[in-house]
């Protein structure tokens, strides 16, 4: 029996689908952290991923048996500029296993050195954005929100130039797959319909096999990343979650979150909030955010046209009929969810109007998304908690007189407030990975190789939705309130 199951299916498409690439071996890997559940679940011994054996396949140095390493080709538009060839400059797909819900997983090591893609990079990365993806993603997966998984993070005992000399490391990343819109833009942007096709078709068999039958299988396809993404940046707003980087290659067509490069987590609420240093004009800011999905989803829907139909009217017909569910698609999954975090369990007319009042006085007095909605359960069980939502505005007036219409529309649901706040405190998290305490840990990692505060915040993020006394540090706001934060890409 091999360590690692591995069933590979991405490796059976035509050769210029990807480039074989073993990982580039690093000096001294040392474990910092194993998903020990996640790897169970994929059927690989977490005793053995953690032994030297395993270490040694996850920084790199060794290929495990029935692995077929490669680094993918895609394209994307980023930034709103097309780049007709980008692929994984410094990531290598070791191979697939079948995760035990029956679903298919990659396995790609991240910062697994230089490809045929990396555009004269080093291929590496370095430890702090490593420790922020590992973080961020679990926290997203336990918040219930669909995201690529890590399994593990290894230590390379090297050092990787960035502004100035950083430790190196290896992130052990797990997907639904890596397919990408931009992987179709590869295809389409050279003119190759066959390649295009052989794409969806493997996209159909492995993300939406229900669709594999229809009389016109491409446009459901095009219908089903649609509605994923739709739900997807929904899930994102309700969290306060900031991607940062929309390009069109960081767009799964699975509905996974990908790629945490310069992401972050609203404090103070307001929807023109960006944190990406490179992000000069907002235009992947918070409220930008189901704009630049349907952006994406165009030029998604621009490669599939051949498929759509033969005629090329019938075909932008098609793709613009797809296009229009997103809109709907995604103001029922936000509005909807909104409801819920309010204590609304069955959205009705009129309740637009409520959570966007609220959501508008939060933005003009800088009241933190978290502790807003967090602090609203407690408002929900007992009217004498309002203080400690007053207190997070700067005119606490102008909650007062917007919780008198959330409690006429909370009566009208005729539920038990202990019951609405229970539901509440299921949908509004006490904990995110908020930004200072992100940086902290990186900076303890990297300055002095201390993981304990890394150790520590995982923890309390696979319990978002608990209170943590012991923790309540962590749901804490920074003392300058965040406005001034600032991330990077990590390349």
């Amino acid at each position: 029996m091999t360590a690692i199951p591995f069933d590979n299916s991405y490796v059976r498409l035509p050769d210029r689908f990807f480039a074989r690439r073993a990982p580039t071996p690093v000096a001294a890997p040392r474990l910092i952290h194993m998903n020990g559940d996640l790897a169970a679940n994929l059927g690989v011994d977490p005793d053995w991923l953690a032994g030297p054996a395993g270490v040694e396949m996850l920084a790199g140095n060794s290929v495990p048996e029935g692995a077929d390493p490669i680094a993918a080709a895609y394209a994307g538009h980023q930034f709103g500029n097309f780049v007709p060839k980008l692929g994984d400059g410094r990531a290598v797909l070791l191979g697939e296993v079948i995760h035990r819900d029956g679903q298919r997983r990659d396995i790609q090591l991240k910062g697994a050195g230089p490809t045929p893609f990396s555009r004269r990079g080093d291929g590496r990365a370095a430890l702090g954005p490593v420790l922020r993806e590992y973080l961020v993603s679990e926290a997203m997966a336990a918040l219930g929100i669909p995201t690529t998984r890590a399994l593990a993070a290894v230590a390379t005992g090297e050092r990787v130039v960035r502004e100035t000399r950083l430790p190196g490391a290896v992130l052990a990343r797990v997907a639904a797959s890596h397919i990408r819109v931009g992987t179709f833009q590869y295809f389409a942007a050279r003119g190759d319909v066959e390649a295009v096709r052989a794409l969806a078709d493997h996209v159909l068999a492995r993300h939406y096999p229900e669709a594999s039958s229809v009389e016109h299988p491409y446009r459901a396809l095009l219908d089903g990343v649609v509605a994923r993404q739709a739900d997807l940046v929904a899930a994102w707003l309700l969290v306060g979650f900031v991607h940062g980087v929309m390009n069109t290659d960081n767009m799964s067509v699975a509905g996974e979150t990908i790629d945490y490069g310069p992401c972050a987590f609203l404090d103070a609420y307001d929807p023109h909030t960006t944190f990406s240093s490179i992000d000069a004009h907002g235009r992947y800011a918070y409220g930008q955010q189901p704009g630049i999905a349907l952006w994406n989803l165009t030029r998604l829907a621009e490669t599939l046209l051949p498929l759509l139909a033969e005629d090329e009217e019938a075909a932008v017909e098609a793709a613009e009929a797809a296009l229009a569910r997103f809109g709907p698609g995604f103001e029922a999954a936000y509005h909807g969810g909104l409801a819920r975090k309010l204590g609304l369990p069955a959205y009705r007319d009129g309740d637009a109007a409520l959570t966007d009042d609220l959501l508008a006085q939060m933005a003009a007095n800088r009241a933190d998304f978290t502790l807003t909605f967090r602090r609203l359960c407690d408002a929900a069980e007992r009217p004498q908690a309002d203080a400690g939502v007053r207190d997070l505005f700067v005119d606490p007036t102008k909650y007062d007189a917007w919780a008198v219409r959330w409690r006429e529309r909370l009566a009208n649901e005729g539920r038990n407030p202990a019951a609405t706040a229970t539901a509440m405190r299921a949908v509004n998290p006490a904990f995110i990975p908020r930004n200072h305490h992100v940086e902290a840990m990186i900076a303890a990692a990297v300055e002095r190789s201390d993981f304990g505060p890394f150790e520590e915040l995982l923890a309390v993020l696979s319990r978002p939705y608990d209170d943590q006394p012991a923790h309540a540090r962590y749901a804490e706001v920074p003392e300058s309130g965040g406005a001034d934060y600032r991330t990077f890409c990590g390349t």
